[in-house]
């Protein structure tokens, strides 16, 4: 009996908690930080999935992605359907025009078929448009994440090397990287993403700025949490739907920028077809063979159409979402 007039029960194997010890034990440290991530991820899955009931609701938006799934399905399986090589000539078939025999879009002016470049430039258009993307929002994550968890003094550099990027135009210091690397789809790949990453990267960093404010984040972070830890399970959730946003948007410019390389003879080497190369080499016939101009405008204008009502439809989505959840 203690002086308090209770009785000690002491079970068998059971542990006791000394009433003068400061702080949790380990297990009430795991058991908080379990609970803490349990309440914060189904927030950051609602905001997903009200974003992606709003954007269902939008058909032009949806309508939009069903068409990109499409062109990524054709892209992917261009080597099935194009019926020749991309880099198959025929000098003796130049020139021919549309709905000619085995040529459906004809031939160009070293008879290689039309069609078949169409198909492949498609292909890397989307592939360097994609991964050109992912460098950009790999750095821009890097980059805001630091600078946003980090602040005061890492988060001055940061942001300041942030500006002078900003301030030098992308387009010219893409230029710069093509000159200085060549023109392999890999290089126009890297140039392409590390000039294009400072819009996303000061997204991040506001996100960062909001989110750990956050009173299950400042909990995180008392019972001994790391960022990275904090960052994977917590911000990066709650950051998808602006960072899809700008995903959505960086693709298309990728791919415009590609093809602005193609217009100043930095593009993708020949002979591997690029919708910017089939543009500049159809302007030389433009009046007598329009068509070898046209059919790369046309599906160049419907991906950037595409991208973008698809964009649109993602921020409304998201916007409204944010709105709602406020």
């Amino acid at each position: 009996m203690n002086p308090s007039g209770v009785q000690d029960r002491h079970e068998p194997g059971s542990r006791t908690v000394d009433a003068d010890h400061d702080g949790p034990t380990p297990t009430v440290r795991r058991l908080a930080r379990r609970q803490r991530s349990d309440a914060a991820a189904p927030r950051a899955q609602s905001e997903l999935s009200r974003g992606w009931t709003r954007f269902k609701r939008n058909r032009l938006a949806f309508a939009s992605l069903a068409f990109v799934v499409v062109l990524v399905v054709v892209a992917a399986a261009a080597p099935l359907l194009a019926p020749h090589s991309y880099s198959e000539q025929d000098l003796l078939n130049g020139l021919l025009p549309p709905l000619s025999e085995g040529h459906l879009l004809g031939t160009d002016q070293l008879g290689r078929d039309v069609f078949s470049r169409l198909l492949y430039s498609l292909r890397t258009a989307l592939i360097i448009g994609f991964t050109a993307e992912l460098v950009a929002l790999v750095i821009a994550l890097v980059i805001g994440l630091w600078a946003g968890w980090l602040g005061g003094r890492a988060e001055s550099a940061l942001m300041s090397f942030t500006d002078v990027m900003y301030a030098f135009p992308s387009y010219l210091f893409s230029v710069l990287l093509v000159v200085v690397m060549g023109r392999s789809p890999l290089s126009i790949i890297l140039a392409i993403g590390i000039a294009g990453w400072v819009t996303q990267a000061r997204l991040v960093r506001a996100q960062v700025l909001k989110i750990k404010t956050f009173e299950y984040i400042e909990a995180s972070r008392s019972i001994g949490t790391g960022g990275f830890a904090i960052a994977v399970r917590h911000i990066l959730p709650n950051a998808a739907g602006p960072l899809l946003v700008t995903t959505s948007f960086g693709i298309p410019g990728a791919i415009i920028a590609e093809s602005g390389l193609a217009l100043v003879g930095l593009g993708v080497a020949p002979p591997t077809p690029s919708w910017g190369g089939m543009i500049v080499d159809g302007y030389t016939f433009v009046l007598s063979h329009p068509y070898l101009i046209i059919a790369p405008l046309v599906l160049f204008g419907l991906t950037m159409l595409a991208f973008t009502w698809m964009g649109d439809g993602l921020r409304d989505a998201f916007d409204s979402s944010e709105e709602d959840h406020a």
